[in-house]
């Protein structure tokens, strides 16, 4: 296990008083491992589970070839290019489930269902709905209408036997899910779920319950961030608000520590704060203290306690959240076996002229909509304060403006990061 001193020396330009948003990610990447546990889950509990091993397919899909559309089965040979082609009347009808078992003359044809296994000798499928009937029985193939394998489903196109039906590493979602039972798999092997301990600081933080003094405020921190760890699938250690007592800092950190995978704290890390937080986390672990090229959610200190990664994120509300999303989650994913998968941006045009300057990485709350032109469109929610948590709930998604990237016209597309499944 690498210290942070190392990771930093192999880090080209690091500076922890000036970190850019990529340099931020290549450390943290090098700073966290994947949990080893496993344990093999019945499917239909695996939901939001990483696999740990490559699912190795025990049959092919389909297992045989198979019709694609309700139709006619013929063998397509017989199509010749500007003609058409009739086809004695069908010798009988497959069904899916079971092999037909009849045989089919020359130039004859099968009535087929959707899913139904191809009978010997027939390649091609023409739709019900563009056969001709003729009056003798016979079907007709209308000139240039299908070519030879048309609406056929080869045996194994979708999965060979023997070949990895899913990556190790795959979240297994509900597709995956249900292609795992497709394939006959009753459980699948899984890591465990990431255990986070999480809690906010500050003499200053009041919890739910607490009558209202005046200077304090209270603590919003700890529901977001329950929320967003509990729509990665972890097991949440809520240890509440810990105030600026060093006794009951140390103890909790320790025993945060000793229980937890990774620790996610808000509050206490920026410069000049008056508190306990920074100091505890320097007297226990190896932790570095950042000022990260970036808006909002500049300060943050990452490191460990012990075995247990942490990361203290800033106080304010917006910036836990952006932060979490730009560092955490990707981080969290990692030590959960995850495959990395960086949230996908998409581009929406700008509505609005937006102020920047090139040097950090900004992240502004936007609502992303369909223009009057089809065109996805995106307008700031206003006041884009750090502490304006409205802001979150009124957008859904933000606006990434980039470490080198200036000033956006009105009309010019950017990058949206948005909420929909993450936030």
């Amino acid at each position: 296990m690498k210290s942070l001193s190392q990771i930093a020396a192999e880090l080209q330009g690091y500076d922890p008083q000036a970190l850019d948003v990529d340099a931020v990610n290549a450390f943290l990447a090098a700073l966290v491992q994947t949990v080893e546990e496993v344990e093999d889950l019945p499917i239909a509990q695996a939901l939001g589970r990483v696999l740990a091993r490559d699912l190795v397919s025990p049959v092919s899909v389909p297992p045989h070839d198979n019709s694609a559309m309700d139709g006619f089965a013929f063998d397509g040979s017989a199509l010749v290019a500007g003609q058409p082609l009739d086809l004695l009347p069908p010798s009988g009808t497959a069904l899916a489930g079971k092999a037909w078992g009849g045989t089919v003359p020359p130039g004859g044809c099968v009535r087929i269902m959707t899913g139904a296994i191809m009978p010997a000798g027939l390649d091609t499928v023409l739709p019900q709905e563009l056969a001709s009937l003729l009056p003798d029985g016979r079907v007709r193939v209308t000139a240039g209408l299908l070519r030879q394998g048309d609406n056929r489903r080869l045996a194994g196109e979708d999965i060979q036997r023997g070949s990895a039906a899913l990556p190790a590493g795959e979240r297994l979602g509900p597709a995956a899910l249900g292609l795992a039972a497709s394939l006959g798999i009753p459980t699948v092997p899984v890591r465990r779920p990431l255990r986070v301990a999480y809690f906010s600081t500050g003499d200053e933080i009041l919890s739910l319950g607490e009558p209202p003094r005046e200077g304090a405020v209270y603590d919003s921190n700890r529901y977001t961030v329950r929320g967003l760890l509990a729509r990665l699938g972890c097991e949440l250690l809520d240890f509440g608000v810990v105030g600026d007592d060093p006794a009951r800092l140390e103890a909790t950190f320790r025993e945060a520590a000793a229980q937890a995978d990774a620790i996610i704290t808000s509050g206490g890390v920026s410069v000049g704060e008056a508190d306990h937080t920074k100091a505890m986390m320097a007297k226990l672990g190896d932790v570095a203290f950042w000022r990260i090229a970036m808006r909002p959610g500049r300060p943050m200190a990452v490191g460990r306690i012990g075995r247990a990664v942490m990361f203290g994120l800033p106080g304010n509300p917006v910036a836990v959240m952006v932060t979490f999303l730009a560092f955490v989650r990707p981080a969290l994913l990692r030590m959960m076996g995850a495959r990395p998968r960086p949230l996908p941006l998409l581009q929406a045009r700008s509505v609005q002229p937006i102020r920047k300057k090139p040097g950090r990485t900004e992240y502004q709350r936007g609502t992303v909509s369909t223009g009057p032109d089809g065109r996805l469109e995106v307008r700031l929610t206003g006041n884009q304060g750090s502490g304006v948590l409205s802001s979150m709930v009124q957008g859904n998604g933000l606006v990434v403006l980039h470490h080198g990237q200036g000033s956006v016209a009105a009309g010019d597309m950017v990058d949206v990061m948005m909420f929909e499944g993450v936030v």
